[in-house]
């Protein structure tokens, strides 16, 4: 008995370490749902966030003018410190020009404002038709031409003094009075500044000064000046009263002066020379362009001292209003005026007589003889 006993116990302790087992699983088991179940439970809720919209701003407040003058435009006080210099180089665009009320995205017919209301004898009826998909290239083709515009190309003889500015440019000839034509003339512009004059009730007045030459290529020039709020009046006020003052000179063989000269107006000073046919022009700009209008081809021209446009030109119009022909020279000496020159083997050629020829016993000892030496 005692051996059944002790065997039905070690059974009876397998069985009961089984149970304890299975317990221990299922205890942990539940526990672990509980747990899940409340760490599930405690998560936060999530609430959906609310956001302030505002659906205006300046875009749509302000008109489409003001908002390209905010990008492109430089305050006054800027435009004293030099800022703004590249603004000239963003252009506007006209985002409406190309769209047509009633014509948009959606390509919709609206009887009464995209298409008529009544088509014969039928009612048109409102309805969408199929997309455009060539719609939005043609806009921006049409934006991108009123701002990529080819420039006229100039040739490089009448671009002027500097790059594209309008000194040294020509502008034509001046306009008719009455039945006066200037045929034949052409204007060069010398000179275009922006001047400024103080108001006590406007403060600071800017208007547009220019300075033209006018001359028909054959002895005839002129110059004047002109002021006005615009460019373009100030160029043609200037042109037009520049063909009012003209002036005739008498060119040496139509094409240099008659003798060396010096001239000089305010601070500038000027030695003009006489040179040989093909020399050229060696001088100022604006005794270039001078000599453009006035025919004069070859010369040579030293300025001295300041080189204010308006002094020099004023200068050399003095100096050429100054100077004398052969004959005149040959009068106010009394004898003959000889021209000596090397490429004709140094052989006298008579180019002016006086009326009345001075013998060699009326000459003076120290008499200036040397044409050159009497003209300065």
């Amino acid at each position: 008995m005692l051996r059944l006993a002790v065997c039905s116990s070690e059974t009876l302790l397998r069985s009961f370490s089984a149970l304890n087992i299975a317990r221990g699983a299922s205890t942990a088991a539940i526990n672990n749902s509980f747990t899940n179940s409340k760490r599930q439970s405690l998560l936060p809720v999530s609430v959906p966030t609310l956001h302030n919209f505002r659906g205006t701003s300046f875009f749509n407040k302000l008109p489409a003018e003001q908002i390209w003058k905010g990008v492109i435009s430089v305050s006054n006080a800027g435009k004293k410190r030099g800022r703004g210099k590249g603004s000239g180089r963003i252009t506007p665009k006209d985002l409406n020009k190309g769209q047509v009320i009633g014509f948009g995205k959606a390509n919709i017919v609206w009887p009464g404002l995209s298409a008529p209301i009544i088509r014969g004898r039928e009612l048109v009826q409102q309805q969408q038709l199929p997309e455009d998909k060539e719609r939005e290239a043609k806009l921006k083709k049409i934006r991108d031409e009123m701002v990529n515009f080819k420039r006229l190309k100039l040739s490089p003889l009448e671009r002027g003094w500097s790059g594209s500015k309008m000194p040294g440019r020509s502008i034509g000839a001046p306009d008719p009075i009455e039945d006066d034509h200037f045929e034949g003339f052409d204007t060069k512009c010398l000179e275009l500044k922006t001047v400024v004059n103080m108001k006590g009730n406007l403060g600071r007045k800017r208007r547009v000064s220019a300075m033209v030459v006018t001359g028909n290529g054959n002895g005839l020039a002129g110059f004047g000046f002109g002021k006005a709020v615009d460019i373009k009046t100030a160029l043609r006020q200037a042109k037009n009263r520049s063909g009012q003052k003209l002036m005739y000179f008498e060119l040496c063989n139509n094409h240099t002066v008659f003798h060396d000269f010096y001239c000089a107006f305010g601070a500038s000073k000027m030695f003009v020379e006489r040179k040989p046919e093909g020399y050229g022009l060696k001088c100022h700009r604006a005794i270039r362009s001078v000599c453009e209008v006035l025919g004069i081809k070859d010369l040579r021209a030293k300025c001295e001292g300041s080189t204010n446009v308006q002094h020099v030109v004023k200068a050399f119009f003095i100096g050429l209003l100054q100077q004398q022909s052969h004959q005149q020279i040959a009068e106010a000496k009394g004898l003959h005026v000889v021209e000596i020159r090397p490429e004709n083997g140094n052989f006298p050629k008579i180019v002016a007589s006086p009326t009345v020829c001075r013998t060699e016993a009326e000459l003076e000892s120290n008499e200036i003889l040397d044409y050159t030496q009497f003209c300065m």
